[in-house]
């Protein structure tokens, strides 16, 4: 530690050598004047402090940056130490433009991502922190999760304040204060100039104006207060009734484990359904997969369902127009909407989709009360081509349909601010070190595209309520234990997120 001290007090009075902190009076980008200002841009000609200084980045966030997915720097002025410091903790790096190019991909954030990534920003200085919040507006808009922002000075402005009352957290390697200190005891200013600029920083708080924070961290601060919310609290909240029923089931079982039964034949469903029945708050089918559907099947399905209390979602996954949806749902060999609980809707035909299939379900004998859809909003599989304008669209759909939308299928929270909307996630799979011990994270692929990521990291890092498990129980050898360990994990991790372990 003291050598690392020694080494910020040397970049400190370095970068006073080389005019990066200058002193006079300068106008703010906020619009205030100030006696001192630094200028970090001017780092890039000068490569051995630019290297210094990031590595002392490394080295000051070190576990933080171990913890991450991405850096990604403001623009412009920290791209030159965000890109040093991604090489320097061998990290992904994202850009982030300021405005989006009318041509080429006409992306905001440029870079190798997914959503529900994890990211932490890298700045130069902050005063306001407007423009941190800026750049957490344009990752969040990609469904990207900020961490920290790490930054170089804070000028002690109101800066870390205003992002902390947006739930972000911010650390600097040294505050203006600090820096007024190093520079006094090295000899390069005098006394009367720290007291001019202490005076400056008790005198010159600033605020940034409400309608400048980005829409997407007001919509994070909903979606944080609905995953820290009890099922039974969201519950009263749900506009939708099978939502509502789902979430009541769920705080009643304590469970939020769904089990994907992709098996070829009826009996191995019914098989599996009565063993893990006591576990789970719903199953899920692929009728279209069995080789010997029957109605007798389908009415010994709801029969389990009713002595274990838990839903019948049919993955199905609907996706053409509305008339055509219509009719795979209420009619054809399976009848679904006779049996299935909930069923899974693609977006991508718009609103008509739903129209189709909520108007055949009117006349219907179960009718809307009964039945409820979750859209899918991402898939899990690797390279999936529902980008995060995709999820974005389809995140609004299910927020202006709640008369037929309980939930979404996606691997992240981000953007999901209806109290009432259920989070489903596939893709779980408890990952087992060498010495047979559980880990949490990333839980590998099957090899045909399919991602796995741990209990423990889908409902604390990325939002689950509700998390699918396959074939890491129906391929166990004890299925009915395999599904309980499931539950006990995840419900463990859920009572955390809530703040109830």
């Amino acid at each position: 530690m003291g050598q690392y001290k020694e080494r910020l007090n040397a970049l400190v009075v370095k970068l006073h050598e080389i005019n990066v902190l200058k002193f006079g009076d300068y106008k703010m980008k906020i619009g205030v004047n100030s006696p001192v200002y630094f200028d970090l841009r001017i780092i890039v000609s000068y490569p051995k402090v630019l290297a210094e200084l990031s590595d002392l980045i490394c080295e000051f966030a070190k576990t933080s940056l171990e913890n991450c997915d991405h850096v990604c720097g403001v623009p412009y002025a920290a791209l030159s130490i965000a890109t040093l410091v991604a090489v320097g903790s061998d990290k992904s790096m994202l850009v982030r433009r300021k405005e989006a190019k009318d041509y080429g991909t006409k992306r905001m954030v440029e870079g190798c991502y997914k959503p529900g990534d994890s990211c932490i920003i890298v700045e130069d200085v902050v005063t306001s922190g407007l423009s941190i919040l800026e750049t957490v507006g344009d990752l969040q808009r990609e469904g990207l999760n900020v961490t920290e922002s790490i930054v170089v000075v804070d000028r002690e402005q109101g800066g870390s304040e205003h992002l902390a009352s947006q739930g972000l957290k911010m650390r600097s390697l040294v505050s203006l204060t600090e820096i007024m200190h190093i520079l006094h005891d090295a000899g390069k200013v005098d006394e009367a100039t720290v007291i001019k600029v202490k005076k400056y920083l008790s005198e010159s708080r600033v605020s940034i104006p409400a309608d400048r924070v980005p829409a997407p961290l007001a919509a994070k601060k909903t979606t944080d207060e609905r995953l820290r919310m009890t099922f039974e609290a969201r519950a009263e909240k749900a506009t939708n009734t099978m939502s509502a029923r789902l979430l009541r089931l769920m705080a009643s079982k304590q469970s939020t484990l769904c089990v994907a039964a992709d098996l070829s034949s009826t009996d191995q469903v019914l098989q599996l359904a009565n063993t893990v029945g006591p576990y789970i708050c719903i199953f899920k089918t692929h009728v279209d997969a069995l080789n010997d559907f029957s109605h007798k099947f389908v009415k010994e399905l709801q029969e389990l369902a009713k002595t274990h209390n838990f839903l019948i979602m049919e993955d199905r996954k609907f996706g053409d127009i509305g008339h055509t949806v219509g009719l795979q749902y209420v009619a054809g060999n399976f009848h679904i909407a006779d049996w299935a609980d909930l069923v899974t809707v693609h977006a991508l035909p718009g609103p008509g989709i739903m129209d189709g299939l909520v108007s055949c379900l009117e006349t219907h004998q179960s009718g809307l009360r009964d039945r409820a859809c979750f859209i899918v909003a991402e898939m899990s599989s690797k390279d999936t081509l529902t980008t995060p304008a995709y999820r974005t669209e389809a995140l609004k759909l299910a927020e202006t349909r709640a008369d037929f939308v309980a939930g979404v299928v996606s691997q992240s929270a981000t953007g999901i601010s209806s109290i009432g909307l259920i989070q489903l996630t596939p893709g779980v799979r408890i990952p087992v070190a060498q010495n047979g011990a559980q880990t949490n994270g990333s839980s590998g692929s099957d090899g045909l595209g399919q991602q796995y990521n741990s209990p423990h990291h889908v409902v604390l890092e990325r939002g689950a309520d509700v998390a699918v498990v396959g074939r890491g129980i129906t391929e166990a050898a004890n299925s009915a234990e395999a599904a309980e360990l499931y539950r006990d994990v995840l419900w463990k991790a859920y009572q955390q997120r809530v703040g109830e372990a």
